[in-house]
């Protein structure tokens, strides 16, 4: 399997279908090749039942076979063939700790596509358990959908200068404006046709609220036309290297993830980053990113950077 591909966890619950047909969509959009993927914990006593997290289970509690998750891997794989004629589906079925699994899988892929959380007929392989440690870890981009997704990825219906998808949204740290994280939102966008939303947000010092003087309308207006002018020095090389898509630049003042948040609601994909840390005893997104995951409307794609 080369790096070029799309990965998509299955698990048989509704995040995870949710998550294949919309990974069904990206590789189709990129013209990549998709691939279905399910861990089937190993039942033996090598695996801990308290780190299982109920693996290799259905949710009334029996054992899921290897043929079992075999089948709702052929039954998604010709359903998404089924939408998408053209799209080739590959699925496999692997024995292991599902998030060690798809960690190991990530290494192979250029995106991998995972439901938000729940437990499903194979046994709950998106929980939280599973989905937190591989966003944390994984050195490629996550996209985290949920199920009810808007159809066709949040379709514009060609409202909006004759666009098929809505805008996507990135949010953008200008302390640490990395390539990989600009470079995947203005490709999101090029695949979709779509517009791309840059949000950046900034927070007064708090000397504003004790310095009168600082405290002059004036200081923060200063300060937000300093921000603006260096969002824009930021995202120009860009705009050069990508012109046919539109860009919007927004800063903003306060908590970026709430403005990331009320954005994802006419969002057809969120974009945000995580510093990739090499500590194995730190595994965590980072404050604005474990918001959006939690609340964004939208699709998440987390995207790893140095």
């Amino acid at each position: 399997m080369s790096r070029r591909t799309v990965i998509a966890a299955v698990d048989g619950s509704a995040e995870s279908l949710a998550a294949a047909a919309w990974a069904a969509r990206e590789a189709r959009l990129r013209g990549l090749p998709l691939h279905l993927l399910h861990a089937r914990q190993d039942r033996s006593p090598l695996f801990s039942p308290a780190l299982s997290g109920g693996m290799g289970t259905t949710s009334d509690g029996t054992t899921m076979t290897r043929h079992g998750a075999e089948r709702v891997l052929a039954e998604t794989a010709d359903r998404l063939g089924e939408g998408h004629p053209d799209l080739d589906v590959s699925v496999e079925q692997v024995i292991g700790r599902p998030a060690e699994v798809l960690l190991s899988a990530t290494e192979q892929a250029e995106v991998l596509v995972m439901g938000s959380r729940g437990l499903g007929v194979l046994g709950g392989f998106l929980a939280g358990s599973v989905s937190s440690p591989v966003i944390a870890r994984a050195e490629r981009p996550v996209v985290v959908v949920r199920p009810g997704e808007r159809a066709e990825d949040g379709r514009a219906g060609g409202s909006a200068a004759g666009r098929q998808y809505l805008d996507v949204v990135l949010g953008l740290d200008l302390s640490r404006p990395c390539d990989e994280l600009i470079s995947y939102a203005f490709e999101a966008a090029t695949a979709r046709a779509a517009g791309l939303l840059v949000i950046h947000g900034w927070t007064a010092p708090a000397v504003f609220d004790h310095d009168p003087a600082a405290a002059d309308p004036g200081h923060r207006v200063a300060r937000g036309l300093r921000e603006a002018s260096a969002l824009t020095d930021v995202l120009r090389p860009w705009r050069g290297t990508f012109p046919q898509v539109e860009v919007t630049e927004q800063c903003v003042v306060g908590r970026a993830a709430h403005h990331l948040v009320d954005a994802s609601a006419d969002a057809s994909l969120l974009v945000v980053g995580r510093r990739v840390r090499r500590s194995p005893f730190v595994a965590h997104v980072g404050p604005v990113t474990q918001a959006v995951l939690h609340h964004a409307a939208a699709p998440v794609a987390v995207v790893p950077h140095l």
